[in-house]
């Protein structure tokens, strides 16, 4: 069996390593290890045996206690023969089956001790702390960190929780420590991004501490080294900062930037709830941006024709019952607004993802309109400057829509034409045919 082979059938089966081989009785009714297992077991020589294919013994009986009566002792004990089985380690060869025989053994002497620090308890699924509402798991996966001590959860062995609002991560144990607000809180009530690039205020106005915790901090990394958050601009110790990464919506918005850069652990998961919100108003954070990102003003006019579908769609039952209006269920604000964006959105626009989307989209939506859908070509228009034929929509890329009345018309018409609109003419005309008889009466 290779070694990686060993370790994951560890994993599934949680054996305790030290109960392998046939057991004794021992005294007060407690199990002792046979005792071809109490050999040493960082001697130089291996004991074969016929049955088992490796020695996982101790040198020492740690484990013959029952359940519930481990002392300090053990603790110490296990810690001297993780050292002990450190050190040999580093004296066998390299990739011998004798070194990695003594990897597993250190991997479960580790455990072992992380179960005695940790012992199991029953614990409540649902806990509710600072606006966190934690969720126990139930996941066996080694490879989450505690956001609280940064330290590995041992899925095996150990009870954590999940936050199902903000993601927040950590230990049953660390539960009692926690002392950061669930971040979706902020995010409902405070929705807003801060816009200025890295805003930083320097350490000495933090009084050398970290923004979040206050631990004590400095760039030279004594005590703790201090790392920026290129997002709040603050510094933060590396339990509040992990060097993860995320775009920066300043950064997107005033350089259309979109390299990731280092955020601390709150601002991640800000960001990262605040991704698909549409907070961003464009034309008043920077105008100047549609002059340089031909992608924007795409997208732009892609979202007006779409709004000038919408009142086809809402009084159509064919477009009703086809539910076409959903295709954009994942972008709501698109069929509310054409001003409004979302990070997500920006991000998108720039990879090419969301033209291609919502071209395919505009394409669906004016095929329904102009063939196939009769009641819906039925609410079409005739330019009544040219008096040509051909129906018109307010969507076409062709046509001028009067922001008066709504009536379309040929655009070289509408500009050629410098004349009033023949709809609002006629309608001021019939205004003031009904206003006469009243001025006479009176």
């Amino acid at each position: 069996m290779e070694y990686d082979e060993k370790l994951a059938l560890f994993r599934q089966t949680r054996l305790n390593p030290f109960d392998r081989g046939e057991e004794e009785d021992g005294p007060q009714g407690g199990k002792t290890p046979p005792q071809h297992a109490r050999s040493e077991v960082f001697s130089g020589t291996r004991t074969h045996h016929s049955d088992r294919t490796m020695d996982l013994g101790l040198a020492e009986d740690h484990f013959s206690r029952p359940v519930g009566s481990f002392v300090a002792s053990d603790i110490e004990q296990l810690k001297l023969a993780i050292e002990e089985c450190k050190k040999l380690i580093l004296e066998l060869p390299e990739h011998s089956e004798r070194q990695k025989d003594n990897v597993v053994k250190l991997i479960h002497l580790r455990l072992k001790l992380q179960e005695l620090k940790d012992p199991e308890e029953d614990e409540p699924n649902l806990r509710i702390l600072l606006e966190h509402r934690f969720s126990k798991e139930k996941s066996k996966s080694v490879k989450q960190t505690c956001d609280k001590c940064s330290a590995i959860i041992w899925g095996l062995i150990q009870t954590w929780y999940t936050c199902t609002g903000c993601y927040y991560r950590c230990h049953s144990k660390c539960m009692n420590l926690i002392t950061k607000p669930c971040v979706r809180s902020k995010v409902s009530h405070q929705s807003e991004y801060e816009l200025s690039i890295c805003p930083e205020i320097g350490l000495d106005r933090q009084d050398y501490r970290c923004a979040e915790c206050r631990a004590q901090i400095s760039l030279r990394g004594v005590p703790s080294e201090a790392r920026q958050c290129d997002y709040t601009g603050q510094y933060y110790c590396s339990t509040c900062h992990w060097n993860d990464t995320a775009v920066i919506p300043a950064r997107v918005i005033h350089n259309w930037e979109f390299e990731p850069r280092k955020v601390c652990r709150s601002s991640m998961r800000y960001l990262a709830l605040m991704m698909s919100r549409p907070v961003l108003k464009l034309k008043e954070i920077n105008p100047l941006l549609f002059n340089f990102v031909e992608e924007l003003v795409e997208i732009r006019k892609l979202r007006q024709d779409i709004l000038l579908m919408k009142p086809y769609f809402i009084t159509c039952k064919e477009a009703m019952e086809a539910r076409l209006l959903l295709q954009l269920q994942d972008r709501q604000h698109f069929v509310e607004n054409d001003d409004m964006y979302s990070l997500q959105d920006l991000i998108d626009i720039s990879t090419g993802r969301l033209s291609c989307s919502l071209t395919e989209i505009h394409t669906t939506f004016a095929k329904h309109i102009k063939l196939d859908c009769e009641r819906c070509q039925a609410k079409g228009f005739v330019c009544e400057l040219c008096k040509e034929g051909d129906i018109l929509f307010p969507f076409d890329s062709h046509t001028s829509v009067c922001h008066d009345c709504s009536a379309v018309f040929h655009r070289d018409c509408y500009y050629d034409n410098s004349t009033t609109c023949p709809r609002c003419a006629r309608m001021t005309e019939r205004k003031q045919d009904e206003e006469e008889p009243d001025v006479k009466e009176s």
